[in-house]
């Protein structure tokens, strides 16, 4: 796999500030039932870094002292951490809102026959992987049959009231573009999402969220192999909106990694770059209290994967 934290240039990029905490992005580890082609995280069926129980109690401790009261459960595919359904429980008791973002074929997986009725059980809003809404570009990026699983799992979470507007069961989907380009305006491509899965398989949902693909890891060494990094770093550069930077992500959202070190943004957390206090990394057990405020974000260029366009975070679209 091609470097391409190096091709990163870290002076072009404005600087940003750290404002109050609200949300908690925990990865539970890398390992997917999946190898999607756009994965930042490289995440696979073979990777073996996984969360432990002691850490998730070291991270539930950190949540109540910075007052978060959302956490963001990501992988990997979060649910096949071991203690993922005991963390959920011990978060839900805590008053927390939980985010599981949901790759929908782990809902068919043999042993997780019960997730969607456990997920709906504990009220946790699913942010589902559904970057077309056409099979062929779907098993294009994400793998032969994983259109067909995808809206097998929909269906199912529809079935316990998820989607449904008086559930409380929020279930929204994910848009990534399928290659080197940034998405479609979110509320046009949400229209035709809606129409395209109720027609055709009677699935609905609340939200469409945009995100754009982070030239790192898979999907940069991918831009790399196909000599096309450079020109998507140009074309992120030519359409960066500074109205963007008053809402990206990571100004009131701080990303735990499977160790329980603490990073700006999800993304960092892949190219290793760590919140530091002086020279150590900063790990969720040494901090008393949100002493992240004010603080200045680590930023290279990738940062304009989240500005530029309409903006992109684990929300969607910034405008």
């Amino acid at each position: 796999m091609h470097d391409t934290l190096s091709l990163l240039d870290s002076g072009n990029f404005p600087t940003i500030y750290r404002e109050r905490i609200e949300t908690i992005q925990v990865n539970l580890g890398y390992k997917c039932n999946q190898s999607c082609l756009h994965c930042h995280v490289n995440a696979s069926p073979d990777r073996k870094e996984s969360m432990s129980k002691n850490t998730m109690n070291q991270v539930r401790a950190f949540i109540k002292r910075v007052g978060a009261k959302t956490v963001d459960l990501t992988g990997g595919a979060p649910e096949l951490n071991p203690h993922f359904r005991d963390f959920v429980r011990h978060l839900r008791d805590d008053d927390i809102s939980i985010i599981d973002r949901c790759n929908l074929t782990i809902l068919s997986e043999p042993d997780q026959s019960d997730l969607a009725q456990f997920l709906a059980d504990q009220q946790i809003t699913v942010i589902a992987s559904l970057p077309c809404y056409t099979q062929d570009n779907v098993d294009a990026q994400r793998g032969d049959g994983v259109f067909q699983r995808s809206i097998k799992g929909l269906q199912m979470l529809n079935e316990l009231g998820y989607g449904q507007d008086e559930s409380g069961l929020a279930l929204n989907l994910v848009y990534n573009p399928t290659g080197p380009f940034l998405p479609p305006p979110q509320n046009t491509l949400q229209t035709e999402y809606k129409e395209h899965l109720r027609k055709n398989y009677g699935v609905i949902f609340n939200s469409l969220l945009t995100i754009t693909n982070m030239p790192i890891k898979r999907f940069g060494s991918t831009l790399v192999s196909r000599k096309q990094f450079d020109t998507y770093m140009s074309l992120l550069k030519k359409n960066f909106d500074e109205k963007n930077l008053s809402s990206v992500m990571c100004k009131t959202l701080v990303s735990v990694d499977w160790e329980g070190y603490l990073f700006d943004c999800d993304f960092n957390q892949m190219l290793e770059l760590n919140i530091k206090y002086g020279n150590r990394k900063i790990h969720v057990s040494d901090l008393e209290s949100d002493a992240l405020s004010g603080r200045k974000i680590s930023v290279k260029d990738h940062c304009f994967g989240c500005a530029a366009g309409q903006g992109s975070s684990c929300g969607g679209s910034l405008q």
